[in-house]
């Protein structure tokens, strides 16, 4: 596996979480969160403890009264990892700064931050729907 295409692959992973993170915050934010936008933003992997931490959905199965300071409350380190920002961004410029810098420590950290990349969408894919 080439630097470039581990690069790659870290970029638009971290795009496409950036993305989705985003969207899944605009639910809770509009008040239309499902399980899964919950699940993934706060790193809650069993469907049955939203309604213990959130409280039950209403009949359409939607939280309608939960807001993002409730989810950041409820955060589990595991939500880090599947919604966070700050990492993202991390992954996209360390990615970027490997493909014009080859220094070790530069492409262990690519090295890691694509394992974790691949690791999220592993655990977000058997997130409940």
């Amino acid at each position: 596996l080439t630097i470039m295409a581990l690069a790659i692959f870290t970029i638009l992973s971290a795009f496409i979480s950036l993305i989705s993170t985003s969207a899944r915050r605009q639910a809770v934010e509009a008040g239309a969160a499902r399980a899964q936008d919950l699940c993934e933003l706060a790193g809650i992997t069993n469907p049955g403890e939203l309604q213990d931490v959130f409280g039950p959905p209403d009949m359409d199965r939607i939280w309608r009264s939960v807001t993002m300071q409730d989810v950041e409350r409820a955060r589990r380190p595991l939500g880090h990892l599947l919604s966070n920002d700050r990492f993202d961004q991390a992954s996209i410029l360390v990615a970027a700064t490997a493909v014009f810098w080859r220094h070790p420590l530069i492409l262990l950290a690519l090295m890691a931050l694509a394992l974790l990349q691949l690791a999220s969408w592993i655990i977000a894919m058997r997130l409940p729907r």
